[in-house]
This record gives C-alpha cells, sequence and structure tokens, in this order.
C-alpha cells in the first residue's frame, strides 16, 4: 500500500432532499386544520412543539387545538406549561384557561384564571372578552366574580372613546387623545396601533409607519401591529411593497385562536391580495355560533372564495348573505355577475366592501361635497390622504370637492397645500379658494388690520349652542378666573365665541374639553401679554406641554391669532 487512497465515486441520484424542520410541521399542521382534520393537525403541532419546544406560539396552537376537540385537561396542562417553563409574559394563556374551566363547567377556577389574566395582562388583549365572560360567571356562580384590579383598565376609558372617533372619522380629534394617553401609558399596545392607524388615515404615512414599527420592537409578534405594518408598507413605494408581500406571506401562515384576531388577519390578507389564505379564516369564521347571522362575513368570505378561484362556493356564500339581509346590495350585484364571470372571467374589480363601490371618483368628490353620512369619513379620509400623498392631478380634483373650513383637520391641511413652496401657483391658488381665501400669497398691511379688526367681543351669532362648547370655556373659566375677575371671564368668552363662529356650523366634537380649555387659557392671557407657557398651563389642567402646543396652533389657524398680535405690536391694548 502506498498511502494514496481513492474516494469511490458515488452514483448521482434525483433525489431532492427534504427539509422536515419545524415550519414544515407547522405548514401541514395549517393545512390539516384547513380540511378541520384535527386529529392531523394535533399530530402535526406537536411535532412541531418536539423540534422548537422554545417557541410558545407552536404550544398555543397545540393548546388551541386540544380545546377544539373538547380535550380541555390537557389544553389547560399546555398552557400552564407556557406560563412555567417557556414565556411567563404570556398572559393571554390564562384566558384561554379560563375559557377551557368554563367549558368543563368548572367555574370557581375559570373565575381564578380570569382575574388572573385581568390583573396581569396590561395590554387588555382580551379585555371585552373577558369582561363578557365575568357576566356569564356570575350567572353560573350565582354572586359578583371576587375583588380584583384590571391592569388593562389604565386609560382604557379614553382609548374606548379613541376608537370611536377613528370609526367617525375624526382622525385627528383621535389622534390627540391617543398622543395624551401613551404619554402616560407608553406601553398600551392596543392604543400604539390605533395611533398609527389615525396617522395613516390623515395621510402622515411616516409617522403611522414609525408608531407601528415602535410597537413591534417591543412585541415582534402583534398581530394587529403586524397587520397595520403590512397595509402601510403596500402603499409606500416599490420596495414598500415588495415588504409588504413578505409579510403578507408570514401573516399567511398564523392561526389565530381569537375571533377577533382571525378577523383582523382575514380582512388584512384580502387587502394584500392573499385572497387563498384570507378565504380559510374567513371559512373558520363562519363555523362560529356568533358569526350565524352576520351577513358581512358571508359577503367577505364570498369575495375570498371568488378570488381564490371557488366561484361556486362564493355563490352559495352570496347567497346566504341576501338571505340574511335583503339589502345586501353588493352580494346581489356579484350574484348577477356570476353567470358571466363564469364563461368570460373576472373582468371588473371585485370589492371585499360589504356596500356597492361602483362610483368613480368623480362621483365621490360629489358624495363629499353633499356630505353623506354613511361614507363621509372614509371620503374625508381619502381626500387628506390625497391633498397630503397625490400626484398634482389628482390634488387638483380634491380641491374641488373642499369647502372653506371644511373642519380644522382639512383646514390644517389646506393651509399646508397652499404654503408649500415647492407645488405649483396654480394649485396653491385653488388651495387659497378652498381655504375660502382670495387674492395674491401676499396680503397688502391695511386688509391685514382688517382681519384683525374682525375679532369681536359680542357674542357669537350661533343658532345653537352646544353643552361641549360650553364645557370648554367653563373649564377654562373655572382655571384661570378669580370670582372678581370679570374682564378675564368676558375675554376668555370673546376668544372662544370667535373661534366657533368662524368654523360654524363644521366645528368639530371637541372632545378633549381639558385640551381645548388650556389652548383658551393660553392664548387669552398671551393676547393680555401675559407670560404664561405651555408646561405652565399643561399643569393646571392636567395635560402635557405638547397638547396645549398642539390645540394653540389649531387655534390659532382659525383665529389668526398671532397675525393680530403681530400687527398691532406695542399698541396692543390690554385685554380684547
Amino acid at each position: 500500500m502506498n498511502g494514496n487512497y481513492r474516494r469511490e465515486e458515488k452514483p448521482r441520484t434525483n433525489v431532492v432532499s427534504l427539509s422536515m424542520d419545524e415550519s414544515f410541521f407547522f405548514e401541514r399542521a395549517v393545512r390539516a386544520l384547513d380540511r378541520y382534520q384535527y386529529d392531523k393537525a394535533l399530530k402535526y403541532f406537536r411535532k412541531s412543539v418536539e423540534l422548537k419546544p422554545d417557541n410558545p406560539v407552536n404550544h398555543c396552537n397545540m393548546a388551541g387545538i386540544l380545546s377544539e376537540m373538547g380535550d380541555y385537561e390537557e389544553s389547560n396542562a399546555v398552557l400552564l406549561h407556557v406560563l412555567e417553563q417557556v414565556d411567563p409574559s404570556m398572559t393571554e394563556c390564562r384566558f384561554y384557561m379560563a375559557n377551557n374551566f368554563a367549558n368543563m363547567e368548572r367555574f370557581e377556577e375559570a373565575e381564578e384564571a380570569l382575574v388572573q389574566y385581568l390583573e396581569e395582562d396590561a395590554a387588555g388583549q382580551f379585555l371585552h372578552e373577558a369582561e363578557e365572560m365575568i357576566d356569564l360567571l356570575q350567572v353560573e356562580l350565582k354572586r359578583g366574580i371576587r375583588d380584583h384590579t384590571v391592569l388593562a383598565r389604565r386609560g382604557s376609558d379614553r382609548h374606548d372613546r379613541a376608537r370611536t372617533m377613528l370609526e367617525e372619522g375624526m382622525f385627528s380629534e383621535a389622534a390627540d387623545l391617543l398622543e395624551e394617553l401613551l404619554e402616560e401609558y407608553p406601553e398600551f399596545a392596543a392604543a400604539s396601533n390605533n395611533l398609527a392607524l389615525a396617522y395613516y388615515y390623515m395621510g402622515l404615512t411616516d409617522k403611522a409607519l414609525k408608531t407601528v414599527e415602535d410597537v413591534l420592537k417591543r412585541d415582534e409578534g402583534n398581530l394587529h401591529g403586524l397587520c397595520n405594518l403590512a397595509i402601510f408598507r403596500r402603499h409606500s413605494g416599490p420596495v414598500g411593497a415588495e415588504e409588504a408581500s413578505q409579510l403578507a406571506r408570514r401573516l399567511a401562515a398564523v392561526v389565530p385562536l381569537h375571533r377577533e384576531h382571525a378577523f383582523k388577519l382575514a380582512t388584512t390578507l384580502g387587502i394584500l391580495g392573499e385572497h387563498e389564505a384570507a378565504y380559510r379564516h374567513f371559512r373558520r369564521l363562519l363555523t362560529s355560533e356568533e358569526a350565524s347571522g352576520d351577513a358581512s362575513l358571508y359577503h367577505y368570505c364570498a369575495v375570498a372564495a371568488l378570488l381564490s378561484a371557488r366561484p361556486d362556493a362564493a355563490e352559495k356564500l352570496w347567497k346566504a348573505a341576501v338571505k340574511l339581509d335583503p339589502d345586501a346590495e353588493a352580494a346581489a350585484y356579484y350574484l348577477s355577475r356570476l353567470p358571466e364571470w363564469r364563461s368570460t372571467g373576472i373582468n371588473e374589480p371585485v370589492s371585499y366592501h360589504y356596500r356597492l363601490e361602483t362610483l368613480r371618483r368623480s362621483e365621490l368628490w360629489r358624495r363629499w361635497e353633499e356630505r353623506l353620512p354613511e361614507d363621509s369619513p372614509a371620503i374625508r379620509a381619502a381626500l387628506i390622504r390625497t391633498l397630503r400623498s397625490g400626484s398634482e392631478e389628482d390634488k387638483r380634483h380634491a380641491l374641488q370637492a373642499c369647502r372653506p373650513l371644511a373642519d380644522e383637520e382639512m383646514t390644517a391641511v389646506l393651509r399646508e397645500l397652499a404654503d408649500d413652496e415647492q407645488e405649483s401657483p396654480s394649485l396653491r391658488d385653488l388651495a387659497r379658494t378652498a381655504l375660502g381665501e382670495s387674492g395674491p400669497e401676499e396680503s397688502e398691511p391695511a386688509q391685514e388690520e382688517e382681519r384683525a379688526a374682525n375679532f369681536s367681543r359680542e357674542p357669537a351669532e350661533l343658532p345653537v349652542w352646544e353643552k361641549r362648547w360650553q364645557d370648554v370655556l367653563d373649564a377654562s373659566i373655572r382655571s384661570s378666573c378669580t370670582p372678581g375677575d370679570f374682564s378675564m371671564r368676558r375675554d376668555l368668552e370673546a376668544l372662544w365665541t370667535d373661534f366657533l363662529r368662524r368654523l360654524y356650523p363644521d366645528v368639530p366634537v371637541l372632545s378633549y374639553v381639558e385640551g381645548w380649555a388650556a389652548a383658551l387659557d393660553y392664548l387669552t392671557d398671551k393676547l393680555r401679554h401675559g407670560t404664561s407657557t405651555y408646561e405652565e398651563v399643561g399643569r393646571r389642567y392636567g395635560v402635557s406641554a405638547s397638547t396645549v402646543g398642539r390645540y394653540v396652533k389649531r387655534m390659532d389657524q382659525v383665529c389668526s391669532i398671532k397675525e393680530r398680535m403681530t400687527v398691532h405690536g406695542r399698541n396692543h391694548r390690554k385685554g380684547l
């Protein structure tokens, strides 16, 4: 032997190596779950847990399947293992355990798990559902739930109010309230997600992205945050669109355990074009008893079915929607189009919107001008986004639909556009026209003097006087006036009524009384040559200095207070 070794050549084969890692079994589990093959899904989820035991999501998926199969004891054992051995911060496991105990009619233990959840979960992920469960347990136990604190209830009343504002299209007011709330509770993830939505609807895409990215830095698996990020990225250029596609593929593999999360995920996937995954989630939602009478859910599922090449399923679902809601115009319209689409293919957009969306943009602007109540928040959001980030042609269309002083946020957007030197002169002139202004950009000194003189101490000629308006004035008077200071009181009244008169009839809701009252106090003091600061006024009203600044800016945009002070200069008299 000479020490030279020859390696034998192994025959080549066409066998491809299959990597059966955690994700492989996870995908198999999801596929089995879609077919309601719970035994198979459980087997694959168990394998995922074996391969990656430190991933709490795998354990929770397995617990969810066990619960679906009625094995509540084993499901709770898995959830307890997550809390004790894998990730103690997953407080939502307590809520899942309470559900399991309730299904076993072990109501005392359900109460214990539910109370622990409420006392430990700062994010309030299942707060509303937990409160519904409390009602159920109190009936079964024939007594009230034992005393407990609700960690997530810190600021939740304000959060609920902000959510209502978002639904009503009051995006600016919602943002103010949520910003204030997050200054107190910076870890309030739900508030951050809704603030990101408010920014997005206002056309402030960069701020929306930053806000939701901050949420995901703290909790990279936050489902609402991931859904919002995917939608925001989809509208932020080619690079953003690619990232949105990647996020969509990642979201398509998620199996939410709770109805609200499943609905959020399904609608997001539909928006992102992942109709196959959206259909799976909508289909699963329809199996629950509480969804049996929801016509809109049948419509969403039908759209996902059609766009994932299931026309027969779509037809059945739309028929169910029309049966539940004879006024379901979108379902009826798409049903009428189905026969043609079967032979020629789909030749027009099919929308997830429950109400029929067949109007062209010119019609959309007309509806905005007429202020139809059913869709003005959505159209208002579209106008604001267009004015901030649309093409010049789109901005022209939008400007033709804007009325002078439509509301404070629209006024601010129009002012930004009118003052933006990068825009064309004709577009800026249109913005000034929409603001109710005329003439060249620069005003003559005489015009400035005339505008300053327009401020009146007389009561506003308003046909109504809302309680909320009086609440703001009363709060300012209580905080800034001594019992005998009639001069200050009159000046507060004069400035406030002037502000309302300039806005009427499009006065915003003014839901944040303290913020408006602080701004009124600050500006009145400045007009009287006072030395108040945002910090000082904010302390008296229990709001932040930045909040005072925001509301001061808005009042100034309407009343041109700083311009008046500049015009009058040293000759400005004491008082108003």
